[in-house]
């Protein structure tokens, strides 16, 4: 596979390693990608979600799926968005679980940017809930050079004991730019 061999390159030329795997029964999920401080992050998680042949998907504005980049965005797993017809990104995001057979990871970034935000978007949590699928904290951390996955989450309803759970996890991963992430 192509998009394998370029995703080993890149792990062999820059000295990272994998961690971890997504495990079988985890295969439909909501992604979170964190901490997300760079614009190289896209390249690192994506790589290591090709050599986990991780069926990882994102989300995208419908207007970046013309030419010339669309056929390269949907080979990486984009799934456009039509924002122009006012779709709440959730509803957008639970409706692509349940008409998608099969496995299906949506990977998201809940910061939102590559800056510093003292409260993440929520939005994942609630796709999770209410596509009755789990959220599982992907990673990235520059100071160990890993791409990972750790534990899944299972949203309980309770928002803010799981989000504690999740930043719990996070705290101990570094970005890129280390005071972007989470504190």
């Amino acid at each position: 596979m192509f998009w394998r061999f370029v995703a080993n390159s890149i792990f062999k030329v820059s000295g990272w390693k994998l961690v971890g795997n997504l495990d079988p029964e985890v295969r439909r999920c909501v992604m979170i990608a964190a901490p997300h401080t760079s614009n190289w992050d896209f390249i690192y998680a994506r790589a290591a979600f090709y050599l986990m042949d991780a069926p990882i998907r994102f989300t995208i504005k419908k207007e970046f799926m013309g030419f010339p980049f669309g056929g390269l965005l949907r080979s990486m797993g984009a799934l456009p968005i039509d924002r122009s017809k006012n779709t709440r990104m959730v509803d957008a995001m639970v409706k692509i679980f349940n008409e998608t057979p099969g496995d299906i990871c949506v990977m998201v970034t809940p910061e939102g940017t590559r800056k510093y935000q003292p409260r993440w978007r929520r939005g994942f949590y609630h796709v999770a809930l209410g596509a009755g699928v789990p959220i599982v904290l992907g990673y990235l951390d520059y100071s160990r050079k890993e791409a990972g996955v750790g534990p899944a989450i299972y949203p309980s309803g309770d928002i803010e004991a799981d989000m504690e759970k999740i930043f719990a996890f996070y705290r101990t991963k570094k970005g890129r730019f280390p005071e972007q992430g989470v504190r």
